[in-house]
């Protein structure tokens, strides 16, 4: 998923540092020949954290435009993906942001520049967690993790419901992540309708920790899956 959201992501940023000395959006504004205007795209590959990256890069008609993220004759961006995560997962006001990304790049940016970079964020999250799913899957893992979160208001620990489905070709793929303040058998009641909505017919195992209620909560969905003790639990609670 973090490639084509990095490579979205960039070109959103990119689109955004060019609106700032024009101050009009793409086609936003009447090109005459007394002002600065767009001027069409280049192509450059740039190598990141979790491959190359094809990018449609903005100019002006001046030839003055010099991208901040993606400087000119720069083919690498280091440590991109994790500022991009780390953008999302602090959880910080626009000004906060504004003081992050600063001592992240070495330059300032406008608050209307993060905001840009964080609706091009849920722009290409929101498909992601609404996409179609398969008919079927052989095996699904369900299980949380916890985390340090803030929304709206101090850190606090948050339960992320995970559902990882075994495909039919052997392939693993993350279903859907989802935030909740504990995990519970009751919040996976609301997960499986969801998967169902997206396409999941049946998976023929579902592979869970001992969460009590959960093997309920699985056979209400899917009444004919079978439900297995993780192996990973079972030698944790063997060893207790």
């Amino acid at each position: 998923m973090l490639k084509p959201l990095t490579h979205r992501v960039v070109e959103r940023v990119l689109e955004a540092e060019l609106t700032a000395p024009l101050g009009s959006a793409p086609h936003g504004r009447h090109e005459t020949e007394e002002h600065n205007a767009r001027h069409g795209k280049g192509q450059k590959t740039v190598q990141t954290d979790t491959g190359p990256v094809d990018l449609a890069v903005p100019r002006d008609r001046n030839g003055s435009f010099a991208p901040q993220l993606v400087p000119k004759r720069q083919r690498r961006l280091d440590g991109f993906d994790a500022k991009v995560l780390s953008l999302y997962a602090r959880g910080l006001s626009t000004r906060e942001m504004q003081g992050h990304l600063e001592a992240l790049s070495g330059t300032e940016v406008a608050p209307t520049l993060i905001s840009t970079i964080t609706d091009a964020g849920l722009d290409e999250v929101r498909p992601w967690q609404a996409r179609p799913l398969a008919a079927g899957y052989p095996i699904l893992y369900c299980d949380a993790l916890f985390v340090q979160a803030r929304q709206e208001g101090p850190v606090q620990t948050k339960a992320v419901s995970l559902a990882l489905g075994l495909a039919m070709d052997g392939e693993k793929e993350l279903l859907g992540l989802w935030l909740s303040a504990s995990e519970g058998a009751k919040f996976w009641l609301s997960v499986f309708p969801e998967l169902q909505n997206r396409g999941v017919q049946d998976c023929f195992m579902a592979c869970v920790d001992g969460l009590q209620g959960l093997p309920a909560a699985i056979e209400a969905g899917f009444p004919m899956t079978q439900v297995q003790l993780c192996i990973v639990h079972t030698v944790r609670n063997s060893l207790k």
